[in-house]
């Protein structure tokens, strides 16, 4: 059985950054990737655990997280999970197999 993962969807550009809007359910897993920026989550709703350099962060509602530009890192959904995430126009984010063009 496959994992779902939380969608991604584009919902603000300017000229210097951009913001995506991550929305997961219980269970969902966002597999290993990076951003090619600095990527800075705001989370709206919800908890999730984000795996980086070997430690588990808990992200919740009302926190802020950044991840350095390059850095692989997963996510799983504890709650149902909403977030924004605020990078710069040029950065996209490349998982193992494929890029998300953002």
């Amino acid at each position: 059985m496959e994992i779902e993962s939380p969608t991604m969807e584009n919902v603000a550009y300017g000229k210097t950054f951009k913001v995506l809007n991550i929305v997961g359910t219980v269970g969902m897993h966002m597999p290993e990737h990076h951003a090619t920026h600095e990527a800075v989550i705001l989370v709206k709703q919800g908890k999730a655990i984000v795996t980086m350099t070997g430690e588990k962060y808990l992200i919740q509602k009302g926190e802020v997280f950044i991840i350095p530009a390059g850095e692989q890192h997963t996510l799983a959904v504890l709650e149902a999970f909403e977030a924004n995430v605020i990078m710069p126009v040029a950065s996209t984010i490349e998982f193992e197999n494929k890029m998300y063009e953002n």
